[in-house]
């Protein structure tokens, strides 16, 4: 069985095709600049259209209808789903319900549902959310304490990114930890361009560092994490900055990029700061500082902590962080965890959901 999975962006398409039950990665590729004047791409559905023929001219298949199920990425299931779903009439409009909790990612996500929907009505379809692992984090962990009002009628609370990260490097720690994941608390760390924390207690996400957008948290490449919320009111106030402008500045040229004004990439600034560079030293000491931070108070909030888990760009390669992350744990903790690095595979883990998904629901 052939399985594909997309990652509709607001201006990408990334796929990978696998081969199950016994996954193998089977072929992989990127579609740019969709609707950009110097791209002969206009449309998302242009998009799946090639996709497909690139994948056939390759000669991975002889017919589209060798590929059984499509697995998409949807960035935002609110409160909806908490699992992975078949996709039908009901679950689309869901997905577009929520286009104003993920204005920027949800539309593409949902624009490549519809497309491979006319394209390949054959293949049986799975939404695989990022936010639904964390849908298992309980009230007093996702209100925030503000009126009530605002979560009941706006459904304002934490919901969290990178879920399929975190849940793919928390069955891998539990393989090679030799425990069922039930039966272990983690820490996983996704360090990429955008940064996020969870933890995890009984194979169950229990908090997360992300919120109501991924702006919350911990320090990215672009994003402030968290700050004093009145900063937003001095900014307009005081320095006559527009709401829009605001928006950018927290989410487009802070992090990082921000501190060290240089660079939103680790790999520069570490660099730079290793040559002398006191800007971007400050930047990675808020960086670290700030991870530090979490990972102390999810010590505290699950008690025993059998490992601390880094993956993505930055947690997978940057020894330096690690060391520095998880720098006296060992001393702090009774039974020291485990300090584990795993490449996280979200396509991989969307495929095996998306299979199973099929194989045990079938699809309307």
């Amino acid at each position: 069985m052939k399985i594909l999975v997309l990652n509709c962006g607001s201006s990408s398409v990334k796929y990978k095709l696998f081969r199950f039950p016994h996954p193998r990665l089977i072929e992989k590729g990127l579609i740019e600049k969709i609707g950009e004047k110097d791209s002969s791409v206009r449309t998302h559905h242009e998009a799946i259209e090639k996709v497909f023929s690139d994948i056939k001219k390759a000669g991975f298949i002889k017919s589209l209808k060798e590929i059984e199920i499509i697995g998409h990425r949807v960035v935002h299931g609110g409160e909806k789903f908490k699992d992975p779903v078949a996709i039908n009439r009901e679950v689309i409009r869901e997905i577009r319900k929520n286009i104003k909790l993920a204005p920027l990612h949800n539309p593409a996500n949902l624009e490549g549902i519809i497309a491979c929907r006319k394209i390949l009505p054959s293949a049986r379809q799975v939404a695989v959310f990022d936010t639904a692992f964390h849908q298992t984090i309980p009230p007093f962990a996702y209100i925030y304490a503000l009126p009530l009002e605002l979560y009941k009628k706006y459904k304002i609370r934490r919901y969290g990114f990178h879920g399929t990260s975190h849940h793919y490097v928390a069955h891998e720690a539990a393989k090679l930890l030799g425990k069922p994941l039930k039966n272990l608390n983690l820490i996983t760390i996704h360090l990429g361009n955008g940064c996020s924390i969870s933890a995890i207690k009984k194979g169950k996400c229990i908090d997360t560092s992300m919120g109501f957008t991924p702006l919350e948290g911990l320090v990215m490449g672009t994003r402030c994490g968290n700050i004093d919320t009145a900063i937003v009111f001095y900014l307009h106030r005081q320095l006559g900055m527009s709401i829009e402008s605001i928006d950018i500045l927290l989410n487009k040229k802070s992090g990082l990029l921000g501190v060290s004004g240089l660079s939103n990439d680790f790999r520069r600034v570490k660099s730079a700061a290793d040559k002398g560079n006191k800007e971007a030293k400050l930047a990675l000491d808020v960086f670290v500082y700030a991870l530090k931070k979490y990972i102390g108070s999810y010590i505290m909030v699950l008690g025993k902590v059998d490992a601390v888990i880094f993956t993505a760009g930055i947690g997978e390669n940057s020894r330096w962080v690690v060391r520095e992350a998880t720098k006296g744990i060992k001393s702090m903790l009774k039974d020291s965890p485990k300090v584990l690095v795993i490449p996280t595979n979200e396509e991989l883990m969307i495929a095996a959901l998306a299979y199973k998904v099929v194989k045990t629901k079938g699809t309307t």
